[in-house]
């Protein structure tokens, strides 16, 4: 506005600086006498044009201020400043320490975690293992098995060693096939022969691992024959004359290479009794809970990202539960306490996807009457049910404090006769007792 009055001063200037002439005209050597011509009277704005003129400068000086900060800034900025400090954690990560005293960062201990991590238990040495350790443990104890039962050992590794499980039937099906034959022919010797260049075997047998260690392990012996109408010999698998007489072993022997499963490591739950604690729903997890590496720690980012764009839109049903649904999957374990009556906790280690039932049943296994009827509570006061929901669609992942609560008609009943017990948990779990800190 103050530029448009300027222009306007400027302009009547230049109307009253008298007629122009031109420098080349020698008529016009000596300057003219200016001759003053009078201005008109200046005019005094209206009340009107007041109130625009005002209204114009206001909307000026509105341009150059800055814009009031709404919810959705706030929670924008939040999640900016989230990102960007989880941005800087992971590039920290596998850098080498700096010599000097200033640019070391306090690292959080593995004392500060409620578990040191994740470990599982070996179904075969009964060893204790971490995440990094266990599959070439299991492989490793698989092979020492051969010492004890080839058959069994071969059928471990059949099913442990071959993740493909379409490879993996297609596989024990033609197995399965050659072991029929012979049963079903016993005095074909075509059937008790495999030939080892067959494009069938090559495909679907030699691809699978174990599969070799497992028909030796049933009989079969390595031959080098003659090939029929040819002049060269080839490597074959021979089942010896003598294996006939034991038909009904290799039926039990295919059956059990059908039935076979593979060797899991097993979860141990780390069962732990602390003593009552203000700090019950306090909770450090380690990595290993996450368990997310570099390229889905960044989509965990983009996916806050997305979260912040999403509060600002109406979410349908299916929206939600898609969402839902995802953050659920983002937890592979889950780390859980039992607040028992006389104020002791109990803990332990979960799957995410474990069901209700395995809480329940880990809880039954600590008590002292474990027949006595019992509900969990959950932490928004939800009873949860002996159903085949999983803890992390009940929202117990990756951690949560429950409440132990005794049936109130048995629990009466028991106090009627007389006969309750002083400990609810059993005492050898009493005699590990711990503080949390």
């Amino acid at each position: 506005m103050k530029k448009f009055f300027e222009d306007i001063k400027k302009d009547i200037k230049f109307k009253s600086a008298g007629p122009g002439q031109k420098l080349t005209d020698e008529s016009q050597k000596s300057p003219p006498v200016k001759t003053s011509t009078p201005c008109k009277p200046r005019q005094i704005p209206t009340e009107g044009a007041q109130k625009a003129a005002a209204a114009a400068l206001a909307r000026v000086e509105q341009e150059h201020r800055p814009r009031p900060l709404t919810s959705q800034d706030a929670i924008r900025s939040q999640v900016k400043k989230e990102l960007l400090a989880e941005a800087a954690a992971t590039a920290a990560v596998g850098k080498p320490a700096e010599s000097s005293e200033s640019s070391k960062v306090p690292v959080k201990e593995a004392t500060c975690f409620s578990v040191s991590g994740v470990y599982f238990t070996c179904p075969l040495t009964g060893a204790t293992l971490t995440k990094s350790e266990r599959e070439a443990h299991i492989k490793e104890a698989i092979l020492m098995w051969f010492a004890e039962d080839p058959l069994e050992a071969s059928v471990m590794m059949i099913h442990t060693f071959n993740k493909d499980r379409e490879r993996l039937k297609a596989g024990i099906d033609i197995i399965s096939k050659y072991i029929d034959n012979i049963c079903n022919n016993p005095s074909e010797e075509k059937y008790r022969k495999i030939k080892l260049q067959n494009k069938v075997f090559q495909e679907k047998v030699k691809c699978i691992e174990g599969s070799r260690e497992f028909l030796q392990a049933v009989g079969f012996k390595s031959q080098v024959l003659a090939v029929d109408g040819q002049d060269s010999s080839e490597e074959f698998l021979v089942l010896p004359e003598e294996a006939l007489a034991q038909l009904e072993e290799l039926r039990a022997s295919r059956a059990r290479l059908q039935a076979g499963e593979p060797v899991r490591a097993k979860l141990d739950r780390q069962l732990q009794v602390y003593r009552p604690s203000p700090h019950a729903t306090r909770f450090e997890l380690p990595p290993d809970f996450y368990n997310l590496t570099a390229e889905e720690l960044k989509r965990e980012q983009q996916l806050r990202s997305e979260t912040v764009e999403r509060n600002a839109q109406l979410r349908t049903k299916v929206m939600r539960e898609r969402d839902e649904q995802r953050e659920r999957k983002k937890y592979n374990y889950a780390l859980l306490r039992v607040r028992l009556p006389d104020g002791n906790l109990l803990q332990g280690t979960f799957y995410a996807r474990d069901k209700v039932p395995a809480l329940y049943e880990f809880v039954r296994g600590a008590l002292v009457n474990d027949w006595q009827p019992f509900e969990l509570i959950a932490p928004g006061g939800q009873k949860l049910k002996e159903e085949e929901l999983a803890l992390n669609e009940c929202n117990l992942a990756p951690a949560a404090l429950l409440t132990f609560s005794w049936d109130a008609a048995v629990l009466a009943d028991i106090q009627a006769s007389g006969t309750q017990t002083h400990s609810i948990l059993k005492p050898e779990l009493l005699e590990n007792i711990k503080t949390l800190t």
